[in-house]
């Protein structure tokens, strides 16, 4: 074999179809497309369009609510939390924040923070730093020692709304104290 005697395998590079070039072509006049109407032109973009009758998506009854203003907690149960210090990956003398939460994987995602419910048992004084927690959490994490400290997580659409003077200082300041 000689350099001037590669090829390509047989039938491995096609040219491009060229339509619309004459009747010899075999795609030529109406370029494969048929004939007359919306579709044989360019540009045609009518899926879901049924000819003027409503459409199947609009005749469908819509269910459901989705709402803009939910806040977004990582839900943490105090099981999991215990589980961890037993298995030191968390250090239960330190304060337990998203951060260290975050780090060994706890709380995923939480875009405002974490929220501690009371799921499992808590064996260990901890304390605690949060965004939410519920009543039974509350007080079962003091039942043993602890302490659980509510921070208020203002997001970064929130701090932009107040510079706008959107929001009233008035909720802020409540929200901080609650």
């Amino acid at each position: 074999m000689k350099l001037n005697e590669i090829r390509d395998n047989p039938g491995s590079r096609k040219d491009r179809v060229r339509v619309g070039r004459g009747i010899g072509s075999g795609v030529g006049k109406t370029a494969g497309r048929g004939q007359k109407g919306q579709k044989s032109r360019e540009g045609v973009s009518i899926k879901g369009f049924e000819g003027g009758q409503m459409p199947l998506h609009m005749r469908l009854p819509k269910r459901g609510f989705n709402n803009i203003f939910a806040k977004d907690f990582a839900e943490v149960n105090l099981g999991a939390i215990q589980k961890l210090i037993d298995a030191g990956t968390l250090d239960a003398s330190a304060v337990i924040d998203h951060d260290a939460l975050k780090a060994v994987g706890l709380a995923r995602g939480g875009k405002n923070g974490v929220r501690l419910l009371g799921k499992g048992a808590l064996s260990s004084k901890v304390s605690l730093k949060v965004s939410g927690v519920s009543a039974g959490a509350k007080k079962a994490v003091e039942l043993v020692g602890g302490s659980v400290e509510v921070i208020l997580v203002v997001t970064a659409a929130e701090k932009a709304l107040a510079k706008k003077g959107k929001v009233r200082a008035a909720r802020l300041a409540e929200q901080k104290k609650a």
